[in-house]
């Protein structure tokens, strides 16, 4: 896979390493990265000599969520890092950027068909036949969540954070992961409020198998894979397969297909233009700052308890 762009990809012994490579960015999620994304998981899953996927981020976190210097500030015009797209289709940068324009009309479903083919590309992740943990450090919000939660195991430092600050305005959480992770009055406390959770904290509600020290994150990582790798390839996959059923009978498709409905209509609100047409002005720092000012937190963990 010599033409990745936002990631690298690597197998060590029976372990498949998918590892996000936009730090300058935060690794900021583009459709460039969805797709590579993607067929990284599908190369993984066909390959008979892997049994566990691991996938990280590097740089100063995991994944700051969607790259809103692209979405945001740019309308989308800028296009998809490199990513083409057929001349008027939902992926079109221009189809999107008037798709999202205040003096236009929108339309829900050209707004669906670009999103829900980004929940694909995450739910590639739990569609894939063989276990994925995922190691989170630093940060883990937004979007990014959307990869994290659509693994197996989270594997989070105990100092990282981890949640979802555009349940303040402007996002849903497309694969709507949180109730089924944490059921729903904790879902409830961290979308009704924006909070994010330390690793630390997570691990106490349950979203992380582990929260190690940051300096230990790598080798609890590798020790857990590694155990995983040793089973027989099918009976991991029978067992993530069983697992998996039980989310799929409560109804679990039809909760994305409201979350990704409801992301499009947080963007198209009077407050989600506000927050874009703020974001295209002075930057999407600024924008987040702003947003994030009445909650005193500035996009920290802030959980209290």
């Amino acid at each position: 896979m010599s033409d990745l762009e936002t990631m690298t990809y690597a197998v060590t012994g029976n372990i498949a390493r998918i590892t996000l490579d936009r730090p300058e960015r935060g690794n900021g999620i583009t459709r460039r990265l969805l797709t590579e994304l993607e067929g990284c998981v599908e190369r993984a899953d066909l390959d008979p000599g892997v049994h566990v996927l691991l996938l990280a981020g590097n740089g100063k976190g995991f994944c700051g969520g969607y790259d809103l210097v692209e979405s945001a500030e740019g309308q989308g015009r800028t296009g998809q890092a490199g990513e083409q797209a057929p001349t008027g289709s939902p992926l079109d940068p221009m189809v999107m950027a008037v798709n999202h324009d205040p003096a236009g009309t929108w339309d829900p479903m050209v707004d669906y068909a670009m999103m829900s083919r980004n929940v694909r590309a995450f739910m590639s992740l739990f569609h894939c036949s063989k276990p994925v943990v995922c190691r989170v450090h630093g940060f883990c919000v937004a979007g990014g969540t959307d990869m994290a939660l659509c693994s197996d195991l989270l594997m989070i430092a105990a100092d990282a954070k981890i949640g979802y600050p555009p349940a303040r305005v402007w996002g849903s959480p497309t694969t709507s992961m949180w109730a089924y992770r944490l059921g729903p009055q904790r879902a409830k406390r961290l979308l009704f409020t924006g909070d994010s959770l330390s690793g630390a904290e997570a691990l106490e509600w349950g979203l992380a198998i582990e929260a190690p020290a940051h300096a230990d994150l790598d080798e609890r990582t590798e020790i857990l894979v590694e155990r995983i790798a040793r089973n027989p390839l099918n009976q991991l996959q029978m067992m993530k397969l069983l697992v998996n059923q039980s989310l799929h009978a409560q109804g679990f498709h039809e909760a994305q297909i409201l979350g990704t409905v409801f992301d499009g209509i947080a963007r198209h609100t009077a407050e989600g233009y506000a927050f874009q047409q703020r974001a295209a002005q002075a930057g999407f720092k600024q924008a987040v700052r702003e947003r994030d000012e009445p909650f005193g937190d500035s996009g920290a963990s802030t959980f209290k308890g």
